[in-house]
């Protein structure tokens, strides 16, 4: 296309341009600003043009199909509509069939969002062991409970145990007040979140009473066998190596297996391994197995929290760097 070529994009009267333009027509700006395109509203019409008119056009045409579905934009949505039609992808194309994976409490349809959480989907449909790598925003935990709940009610499986590592387990733990089970909850918390969010409190709490779902510290688990369970472990980057190989040996038969975690976030004592990287690299040929790596692409929480994930990895790139000094030249 050359800098002269023109789109038309024809508009509705139920088309709702301030919705799709943004406050102070931020969502217009930055589509501008990215694509190197002007806009113009004219009636009923609107005119795109510039040498990525047709990437343009494209954004704002999802966009618009976002908003004709009762959905709103936010900041989120946005960056990532563009980014897919940066790259020739089309939002509508890509979310028009995909299946929903269960309703929350409130009746809200639970969808993956991106590329990325749409094959961690398909992985943990399809594979009984299933690793979820990525930064925090991904959705790795809420998802992984979501189609645990889903089995849950399908009948594929009897129970949902979810299970996170309590890293400071050890003398602050004895200075909380409780029971064990008091004093391990403050570090299961998000995994009661994301509960209450997809059954609602009062069922989640009925099914805990029945132990129909266990959430647990995973020191719990030792010398269990589990049957017909769908089995998460959450924050898994704060577990040692002897406690991951006794965490997977725990799966029994006609159970699943989902293990979440950050590799940026560890929490671990200086000098121990991460029974999450470790894991990747012993288990990286076993072909039953899925390991999915999650971006800051994939992040569904405030654009800013991209933002910050993107700044901590460049910063940690370059102390890597530094730390392992300038290359020494070869000697000829």
């Amino acid at each position: 296309m050359n800098l002269n070529e023109s789109v038309l994009i024809s508009l509705t009267p139920e088309e709702d341009t301030r919705a799709l333009f943004g406050n102070l027509d931020e969502n217009l700006k930055k589509i501008e600003e990215t694509f190197g395109v002007s806009v113009v509203l004219r009636a009923d019409e609107m005119i795109i043009s510039g040498s990525e008119a047709q990437k343009a056009e494209s954004a704002f045409r999802d966009l618009l199909w976002i908003l004709s579905n009762g959905d709103t934009l936010d900041a989120q949505k946005v960056s990532y509509v563009m980014g897919l039609a940066s790259e020739g992808l089309s939002y509508r194309e890509i979310n028009i069939n995909r299946d929903i994976i269960a309703f929350t409490h409130r009746g809200k349809p639970i969808r993956a969002k991106t590329l990325g959480q749409e094959s961690y989907v398909k992985e943990i449909r399809q594979r009984e062991i299933v690793f979820g790598i990525g930064p925090a925003g991904t959705g790795k935990t809420y998802l992984a409970v979501a189609m645990a709940v889903r089995a849950l009610k399908n009948k594929e499986v009897e129970k949902i145990i979810l299970a996170r590592p309590a890293v400071e387990a050890g003398e602050r733990l004895g200075f909380l007040p409780g029971d064990l089970q008091e004093k391990v909850d403050p570090y299961l918390r998000p995994l009661y979140d994301a509960l209450y969010e997809i059954m609602g409190r009062e069922m989640a709490l009925r099914l805990k009473e029945k132990e129909t779902i266990e959430v647990v510290p995973l020191a719990y688990m030792r010398g269990r066998t589990l049957d017909n369970s769908f089995i998460i472990l959450d924050e898994a980057q704060n577990t040692t190596r002897e406690q991951m190989k006794m965490f997977l040996t725990r799966m029994g038969f006609g159970s699943r297996v989902v293990v979440t975690g950050d590799v940026t976030q560890i929490d671990l004592p200086d000098g121990k391994l991460s029974g999450l990287i470790h894991a990747e690299k012993v288990l990286a040929r076993v072909s039953e197995i899925a390991i999915c790596h999650l971006r800051d692409s994939d992040v569904v929480r405030h654009t800013l929290v991209r933002k910050i994930i993107g700044a901590y990895e460049q910063y940690e790139k370059k102390t890597a760097e530094k730390k392992r000094g300038p290359t020494a030249p070869r000697k000829k």
